[in-house]
């Protein structure tokens, strides 16, 4: 067994022994949390998903690092002109520094390094989805393309793991954390429920934060691009909602519907998108 580190861990003095006599404790009153372990048929697509995403983590920091370099010096940097090599040339010559210039022709170079490979991982990452008939499935639905398929895949390995919705909300980090104190309260000898409202405390941080930045990315474009998505978030907007948590709704329904595609093996329909059906 596989366990949670974070739902197994204990407070005080810890060492080899006193470990296992708390693992053994645990596994014998049936206490322990394992983790989910898929099958070997999507290990090579989780690896080139695993590589995807960390490029792209290293591709999207070198970035970040090139236009820093600009702004320290108070030169202004918007767009993607900076990153282009056409105007590289021009760029630099903005810097008059001569470490801050080198500094700058490094992370360009990283940068030159990075676009190819990713590239590259890329292309494979999208023929090994092809081996999967779920792509086909998870492409027809709005905002889900072919690289938010594969990386589905990937992430989540098999739909059956989760009983319903709700704990594919948690395990994308939509879930609600919700504390309450003093549920019941002593009047005359009884012990009635309190009235006092539940204090709610945000979303779940214990979730998978890849498959959380997915939802949430397909989210953000469907509420912009004309689709029963965008259609689905103005109505929210409409009645009220603050935008922010419409994309956050959105994000639910995203992740609901591709529960219910996946599972089930049927195409997308934007009947859906009703509550009673989702």
């Amino acid at each position: 067994m596989v366990c949670d580190p974070r739902k197994n861990s204990r407070q005080g003095n810890k060492n080899d022994r006193i470990d296992a006599r708390e693992l053994s404790d645990r596994l014998y009153m049936n206490k322990l949390s394992s983790v989910y372990h898929g099958g070997a048929g999507v290990r090579t697509l989780r690896e080139l998903a695993r590589s995807y995403l960390t490029i792209s983590k290293d591709l999207a920091r070198v970035m970040s690092r090139v236009k820093a370099i600009y702004r320290s010096w108070g030169i202004p940097c918007a767009g993607k002109q900076v990153y282009a090599p056409g105007h590289r040339a021009e760029w630099l010559a903005k810097i008059s520094e001569v470490g801050v210039l080198r500094r700058a022709e490094f992370y360009d170079q990283q940068l030159d390094a990075l676009r190819p490979l990713r590239h590259e991982v890329r292309r494979k990452l999208l023929a090994e989805s092809k081996k999967h008939p779920a792509t086909k499935l998870l492409c027809q639905i709005p905002a889900i393309g072919p690289i938010r398929a594969a990386l589905l895949i990937a992430l989540i390995q098999t739909p059956h793991r989760f009983r319903s919705k709700r704990p594919l909300w948690k395990y994308s980090g939509f879930g609600i954390e919700m504390h309450s104190s003093a549920d019941y309260r002593k009047v005359q000898g009884q012990l009635p429920r309190s009235r006092k409202q539940v204090s709610v405390r945000g979303l779940n941080r214990d979730c998978n934060h890849d498959l959380k930045n997915l939802f949430k990315s397909a989210a953000t474009s469907a509420s912009v691009k004309p689709s029963p998505f965008q259609e689905f978030y103005a109505a929210l907007v409409a009645k009220g909602m603050r935008p922010e948590m419409a994309r956050l709704t959105l994000a639910r329904k995203i992740a609901t519907i591709v529960l219910i595609v996946w599972k089930r093996g049927v195409s997308f329909d934007a009947q859906y998108l009703k509550p009673q059906t989702a």
